[in-house]
């Protein structure tokens, strides 16, 4: 089950971009908010049936979107179903994410996070 306490030792491991983090759990919908320094924000959620979702938001900050997710609804990518919106929600391309266990996969992205904000 996806905890706040159950994923600490990964955060603290982010603390150079990680600001705060909110637990946005409403009934059984499972919801992590990572606020990430320069004013963007990491969702995370993850389902017990292997949903997950992991969305950057910077629309406000330079007009881009990152998310990792699983959705089954582009067919056409080689990882099917798990692909990444890069950039934007136009621009998907494949995404292995779905192959690790959630804690390795948040930190997966947590150091794409850190790479893109190092430039």
């Amino acid at each position: 089950m996806m905890t706040l306490n159950t994923l600490r030792a990964v955060l603290d491991n982010f603390s150079d971009i990680i600001v705060g983090v909110e637990d946005k759990t409403v009934g059984t919908s499972r919801k992590i908010r990572i606020n990430i320094k320069h004013g963007s924000f990491a969702d995370v959620w993850r389902s017990d049936s292997g949903r997950y979702s992991y969305h950057w938001e910077r629309k406000h900050v330079n007009g881009s979107i990152y998310r990792f997710n699983n959705a089954p609804h582009h067919k056409d990518i080689r990882t099917f179903p798990d692909h990444l919106h890069y950039g934007n929600e136009d621009n998907v391309i494949d995404s292995s994410m779905g192959t690790t266990d959630f804690e390795s996969a948040l930190a997966q992205v947590l150091v794409f996070i850190r790479q893109m904000l190092a430039g």
